[in-house]
C-alpha cells in the first residue's frame, strides 16, 4: 500500500522543498509555534500556481482553543471561500463545543461551504473530551481525513490510540498521524500504527544571508537567535522519509 507523506509547510520555500523531496501533499499554515493559523492568500496562490502536488490549507483564525464566537466563525467561512477561489485541494479545520465535542452544526456548514474541496479535521481532535465519540461524529459528517497525535504530545507517544482509531474507522475516514515525526522514528510509527498517511515538517535550520546583523534589537521575543535563523522544510529530509516509506 502506498505511503503518502504530507508536509506541514509554513512558507512557500518549504512548500517547494516538500515537492522536491517527494511529498504528495502539503498543508499550508502560519504561526506553527501556536499550533498553526491560516496562511496568507498570497502564499496559497503561489503554492497552487507553482506546485504540482495537492495543496491543503489550514483554516484557524487564532491560537488557543477551538471554541469560536460568531465573528471568528465568519472569518473561518471567509477563509474557506478564499482557499476555494485560489484552487486549494482541501481545507484543514476543526470546531469544538464547550464540552469538548464536535460542533456538528457549524462543521456541517463548513463542509458544505468547502465542497468540492476535501475536508480535514485537525488536531482539535487531540483536545477533545471523548476521542471515540468524536471519531464517530467525524464519520457521520463524512470528513475525509483526521490529523491526530493520538491525544499525546507526539504521534509516537499516541501510537496505540492512533492504531485503535484506524481499526475503528475501518476506512470510513482516513487517520493521519502527525506531531514529532522524523527520520529516527518514522519506521517505528509505521509499524505501530499501520497508517498510510503521515504529516510532518521535515525542517532544518536556515541561516540569514545578511552581512549586517543588528544585535541590539530583538524582533522575536521567544528566541533571541530567530531574527537571523529560522526553520524551513528540507528536501533531503523529506526524500529520506519517502525512501523509508517505500522500503516498508
Amino acid at each position: 500500500m502506498e505511503i503518502i507523506i504530507e508536509v506541514c509547510a509554513t512558507s512557500i520555500m518549504s512548500a517547494i522543498a516538500a515537492e522536491k523531496g517527494g511529498a504528495k501533499r502539503i498543508e499550508l499554515c502560519d504561526n506553527i509555534l501556536e499550533g498553526g493559523t491560516t496562511p496568507s492568500a498570497g502564499m496559497i496562490k503561489m503554492a497552487t500556481e507553482k506546485l504540482n502536488l495537492d495543496v491543503c490549507v489550514l483554516i484557524r483564525p487564532r491560537g488557543g482553543d477551538f471554541l469560536y464566537n460568531n465573528i471568528e466563525f465568519e472569518q473561518i467561512k471567509q477563509d474557506i471561500i478564499i482557499a476555494k477561489q485560489l484552487n486549494a485541494n482541501g481545507v484543514v479545520t476543526g470546531i469544538l463545543d464547550k464540552y469538548g465535542l464536535v460542533d456538528m452544526v457549524r462543521m456541517e456548514e463548513l463542509i458544505s461551504l468547502a465542497q468540492p474541496m476535501r475536508m480535514v479535521f485537525h488536531r482539535a481532535f487531540d483536545m477533545c473530551s471523548d476521542p471515540y465519540k468524536v471519531l464517530n461524529q467525524l464519520i457521520e459528517l463524512k470528513v475525509d481525513r483526521l490529523l491526530t497525535s493520538g491525544q499525546k504530545n507526539t504521534a509516537v507517544e499516541g501510537a496505540e490510540l492512533i492504531c485503535e482509531l484506524i481499526s475503528i474507522a475501518g476506512g470510513r475516514i482516513e487517520i493521519m498521524p502527525g506531531s514529532g515525526i522524523n527520520i529516527g522514528n518514522f519506521h517505528e510509527l509505521m509499524q505501530k500504527t499501520g497508517a498510510t498517511n503521515f504529516h510532518l515538517t521535515g525542517r532544518s535550520k536556515v541561516s540569514s544571508g545578511m552581512d549586517y546583523q543588528q544585535n541590539l534589537v530583538l524582533l522575536n521575543s521567544i528566541n533571541k537567535d530567530a531574527d537571523y535563523t529560522w526553520q524551513e522544510t528540507d528536501a533531503n529530509i523529506i526524500r529520506e522519509i519517502v525512501r523509508i516509506g517505500h522500503t516498508k
